[in-house]
């Protein structure tokens, strides 16, 4: 019999909480009013989705809980009134658009605890200032005709990325850039080189990344080239999170991964599954796990594939028995690709993370199963596979 009462949490909680949609909309968890900047002066070339996106924040905005100020004034780079900001929205900015002046301002804002956001052409924009290279995370470098690619999810713990799958098909204008962004920053997305023509990042795309900025923050994403973006559901709650983050509205872990490319999963975003529940943990990711881990459980993830794994984490608690968890390709009775010991942490919000090599290989999705002693033995946050 499982142990629900000594976790804390009832089993109708915690039903209800697995049965409503596993990644919370970023709505639902807004905060108290706050105010962003659009700032879109162009000084070479100008997207005609401009006016679009400039809508399409507001509109987000509107249903969100927070204002927008749109301008092209650079002016408006001034400390004061940068301070009434929680973030500065670099839209499809191109070219030299801020004066010595403004650019101290606007450094100051966000290494003092400000919020950056660029989207699209904000990283063909201040060659010359190199506190804004390293701002944005990478320049542009070229680009091929719009077509339709395959972009990546590396990671959905981010509010910007949680509502997608592993893999997303759409078209937009996919930059190249000058260099890569990895080694600084955290990679939400990337691009399939194989998927389109015109890559030149050698495999290695990244195309959404986030990262610390002194004591703020800074999120890049470079879709949005085309009008028709704006109207796609997926892409403005993409934008929605990295708003959000970009404020200061809600946590994420923007800090580089070191190694190879990865993908991590909320552990509650199961899609198929036995015995397990989501259970509430205010240390968490997101604040949730997978848990109520008894012997013999187990948790299936179809949008993440097994095919090239090479790595497992997993975030993990437990004051319970501990155990093991087994990761395995295609079926929750597949290959194994390795194991790793989970062990009691000291208490369910104490968390680790514990990891090993997968020496095995296989394809399908990834299926996570539990094994251990008797009763609860323990909750796992989120993982990474890393290819």
């Amino acid at each position: 019999m499982r142990s629900l009462i000594a976790r804390g949490l009832a089993t109708v909680a915690a039903a209800t909480m697995a049965a409503a949609t596993v990644l919370v909309p970023a709505a639902a968890q807004a905060a108290a009013p706050y105010e962003v900047l659009v700032f879109s002066k162009t000084a070479g070339f100008r997207h005609d989705s401009i006016p679009t996106g400039i809508q399409t924040i507001r509109d987000l905005g509107a249903a969100n809980g927070f204002t927008v100020t749109a301008t092209e004034d650079a002016n408006a780079f001034s400390a004061s009134n940068l301070a009434t900001y929680e973030a500065v929205i670099f839209l499809s900015t191109t070219g030299d658009v801020l004066n010595d002046t403004q650019q101290t301002a606007f450094q100051n804002y966000v290494n003092g605890g400000g919020g950056y956001l660029g989207i699209h052409a904000a990283a063909d924009t201040e060659y010359g200032w190199a506190y804004y290279g390293q701002l944005v995370g990478a320049w542009f470098n070229g680009h091929p005709a719009i077509q339709q690619a395959t972009v990546r999810t590396e990671d959905n713990t981010h509010p910007a990325t949680s509502h997608l799958g592993a893999t997303w098909s759409r078209s937009d204008e996919w930059y190249n850039y000058g260099t890569n962004p990895r080694s600084t920053a955290r990679v939400l997305q990337s691009l399939d080189e194989s998927s389109y023509s015109g890559g030149t990042m050698n495999g290695d795309h990244p195309i959404t990344w986030c990262h610390p900025q002194g004591s703020g923050r800074s999120f890049y994403t470079g879709l949005g080239h085309t009008i028709q973006s704006y109207a796609e559901s997926a892409f403005r709650s993409l934008l929605l999170g990295g708003i959000r983050y970009a404020a200061g509205q809600i946590a994420a872990d923007c800090s580089p991964r070191t190694g190879g490319t990865g993908t991590t999963v909320e552990g509650e975003a199961y899609t198929s599954s036995f015995g397990v529940q989501v259970a509430n943990h205010g240390p968490a990711s997101g604040g949730r796990t997978v848990g109520y881990i008894d012997n013999g459980d187990w948790a299936g993830y179809a949008s993440v594939n097994a095919s090239g794994a090479k790595t497992f984490s997993a975030r993990v608690s437990s004051a319970g028995a501990g155990g093991t968890i087994r990761v395995r390709a295609g079926s929750q009775t597949g290959t194994v690709l390795g194991s790793v010991a989970v062990p009691n942490t000291g208490s369910w919000d104490t968390f680790r993370t514990v990891s090993t090599t997968l020496t095995a290989t296989g394809s399908g999705p990834i299926f996570l199963t539990f094994s251990g002693g008797s009763g609860s033995l323990f909750d796992v946050d989120t993982f990474t596979i890393t290819r």
